[in-house]
């Protein structure tokens, strides 16, 4: 994987683009300060070198019903780059999951699951983890309260030091 560098301008208009990213060309060059044409140049080429990955819509959980946000540690039996691969394969496909990180120290995973209620919990439960052969412990914890929720990821300009 090679690392992009990115100089001011580009991480004026990723920081504006993680806080509204369905502003207008026009609205993107005057909040970073930048011609339109400049920008438009510039976001396509962060999307060509893929530091844009994809624009997407936040959802207000609660204006869609009852929802209930599951954190689920996952450790497995094996644990062999085969093994953690097949699993992000097979607990990615699961439309519920909203998020899957590898992780260390402690479980091999934590996964973020919306649900309708507990009984939804219980069958997504069932169906995932109960007969799955390399699963060596699931423990979950249910949030009951979202203190913040950001999708922007920290940008930093690539320089040495």
């Amino acid at each position: 994987m090679t690392t992009v560098t990115l100089d001011d301008l580009d991480l004026r208009i990723l920081s504006t683009l993680q806080a509204d990213a369905s502003i207008s060309n026009l609205e993107l060059s005057r909040r970073v300060h930048a011609s339109a044409p400049t920008c438009l140049r510039r976001v396509r080429a962060l999307r060509d070198a893929g530091v844009i990955a994809r624009q997407i819509a936040i959802l207000e959980p609660s204006k869609l019903g009852p929802t209930l946000t599951a954190v689920v540690e996952v450790s497995l039996d094996r644990q062999t780059a085969e093994d953690f691969d097949a699993f992000e394969s097979y607990i990615c496909a699961e439309s519920a999951v909203t998020q899957c990180y590898r992780v260390s120290p402690g479980p091999d995973f934590v996964v973020i699951a919306q649900v309708r209620d507990m009984a939804e919990y219980d069958g997504l439960a069932r169906r995932l983890f109960k007969g799955a052969s390399n699963i060596r412990n699931v423990r979950t914890f249910f949030s009951t309260r979202m203190a913040k929720f950001e999708a922007n990821a920290r940008v930093q300009m690539n320089r040495p030091h």
